[in-house]
């Protein structure tokens, strides 16, 4: 008996069915990822451990910073450059940024505090007693506060029309408002001079002139600041009086061994 084609189904040589094709094996790629990570991680680690070891030493010095300086906030601390685990093995520090806020005043310091005080040193190693930090060298900028400016004069002192003037505000009589400008100037030892006295708003009164004018002779003496650094320019912002200092073997005192 002859068999018909579709009595049982021909799977050979029907055209539609294409023949079976095995897909080839995967290949295990988990020894490559293995191999990756590990190249990774030797490449990393220097990197981490030299990362953890600048943090504990940026805490060490804002520490000894603020103990030093009895600023009331941790100041902030940058060590730059990399690697830094050869800086610290060698005793030196290439380059560390320090940001410090309200240096207060006392009555050694004198009356005036510094708002803000950023340094940029080069070279910073401790003392062999760790009670000291020394720089090779440093720039800094101290921001004098209008209102610490104002309590230290007795004026109400504010931004003058040029980069070199300030201007102050007396009230002799109630609505009667005169308003003055002197412009500041770098002295020897720190100090910032108050010059030429102008009035710009009002009449003043010779005796009252005579007054505010000898208000003026006094200047502010930085002394809150580390030693070594000298004044070298002072120009008005919006904020304050803005002090460039720079200096070298510039030094600030620890506290207590850290």
């Amino acid at each position: 008996m002859q068999q018909r084609p579709d009595e049982y189904g021909d799977f050979g040589t029907d055209a539609t069915h294409k023949p079976y094709e095995s897909t080839p094996p995967r290949r295990n790629r988990r020894p490559v990822v293995i191999a990756v990570g590990a190249l990774l991680a030797l490449l990393l680690a220097p990197v981490v451990v030299d990362r953890l070891a600048v943090a504990r030493v940026e805490s060490r010095t804002a520490k000894a910073f603020q103990m030093g300086m009895h600023t009331p906030t941790t100041p902030d601390v940058d060590v730059r450059g990399f690697p830094a685990l050869t800086q610290m093995a060698s005793g030196t520090l290439r380059h560390v940024d320090i940001t410090a806020h309200d240096l207060p005043a006392s009555d050694i310091t004198g009356p005036l505090p510094v708002s803000e005080l950023s340094l940029r040193l080069k070279g910073l190693r401790k003392s062999d007693d760790d009670r000291t930090a020394l720089a090779h060298s440093a720039d800094a900028t101290a921001l004098l506060s209008y209102p610490d400016v104002s309590d230290a004069l007795g004026l109400e002192i504010s931004r003058g029309s040029r980069p070199d003037q300030v201007r102050a505000s007396v009230r002799l009589l109630p609505g009667d408002d005169i308003t003055v400008t002197t412009t500041v100037s770098v002295l020897s030892g720190n100090r910032i001079a108050f010059r030429d006295l102008e009035v710009t708003g009002g009449l003043l009164p010779e005796v009252a002139r005579v007054a505010i004018a000898k208000v003026f002779e006094q200047p502010i003496h930085l002394r809150n600041i580390p030693h070594g650094l000298r004044l070298r320019s002072v120009t008005t912002t919006g904020s304050g009086l803005s002090a460039r200092l720079s200096g070298e073997s510039v030094t600030f005192r620890s506290g207590e061994g850290t």
